[in-house]
């Protein structure tokens, strides 16, 4: 039995498909919305989740407001049988609004400030030095400090104040190199992680290790693709469980892909996630 934990936040997304972005002054109707648990930490966390009952213990550590969109995402997390450890707090609970366009593309409006656990909240924190594998998307230091106890460590390259501030060494950083809060190499780190993966689209992406980068080939999207929200985040949820298994980053990376690519298939990517080939 393997186990691993996602360390970070979840939101409350509601996602529905717009004819076109309004311009000013213009409304937009939303037709079709559908309401889940998302965000960073919980689409990565569901990839994960769909390998629970075939050799794979999953964690969450996160916190949740004190509203019906906290309760939402607690009973949604909950519902799925993994372990979930929720701080709670006392304000609104971070909902995102997701619209996405006849061309996938998506734009992501955040109310809040997106909720993370820290180490003060009383939670098990001892059960990381018990993990196979983290996957880190919060904000306190202190807590990837604690994650560092696990044999395998992934953070988001979002998390780069974090990781400078934690004075540790991650195995992974991933990100895309789309994305300029997450484009990076090895050299932009104080302390070098092993592996920098850098999804690239439909290019594929890279993995810069001390001895150089080395590409993966792309995976086919889907014959119609519908939208684009949450195939980085599944991306990093199957990442980090293929790294468990012992795979090299560059082959977890290119095993991984199959899964972002997955959810290009559909609006909510929570539909369309494939489960992870654990024993492969």
């Amino acid at each position: 039995m393997r186990r691993i934990a996602v360390i970070g936040h979840v939101e409350h997304v509601t996602i529905a498909p717009v004819a076109a972005l309004p311009a000013v002054g213009q409304i937009a109707h939303l037709a079709g919305a559908r309401a889940f648990a998302g965000g960073g930490g919980g689409v990565a966390f569901a990839q994960l989740a769909r390998g629970l009952g075939a050799g794979l213990e999953v964690l969450l550590f996160t916190a949740v407001g004190d509203d019906e969109a906290g309760r939402f995402v607690l009973a949604s997390v909950t519902a799925t049988g993994a372990r979930v450890f929720a701080a709670p707090r006392r304000e609104p609970h971070t909902r995102d609004l997701v619209v996405v366009t006849p061309d996938a593309q998506r734009t992501i409006f955040v109310i809040g400030e997106p909720l993370h656990p820290r180490l003060a909240d009383p939670l098990p924190w001892d059960l990381l030095a018990t993990c196979d594998a983290v996957y880190f998307t919060a904000r306190d230091p202190e807590v990837l400090r604690a994650a560092r106890a696990a044999r395998i460590v992934v953070a988001s390259a979002r998390r780069r104040d974090a990781l400078a501030r934690s004075g540790i060494r991650v195995d992974v950083i991933v990100g895309s190199i789309d994305d300029p809060r997450e484009a990076s190499r090895r050299a932009d780190y104080a302390m070098a992680p092993d592996a920098v993966v850098m999804t690239d689209g439909a290019r594929g992406g890279t993995v810069e290790r001390a001895d150089g980068i080395a590409r993966w080939s792309p995976t086919p999207a889907p014959p119609i693709v519908v939208g684009s929200y949450g195939a980085g985040d599944s991306f990093a949820g199957a990442l980090t469980g293929y790294l468990a298994t012992g795979a090299t980053p560059l082959a977890a990376a290119a095993r991984a892909a199959v899964h972002g690519a997955a959810v290009l298939a559909g609006l909510v990517p929570l539909d369309h996630q494939q489960p992870l080939e654990l024993s492969a």
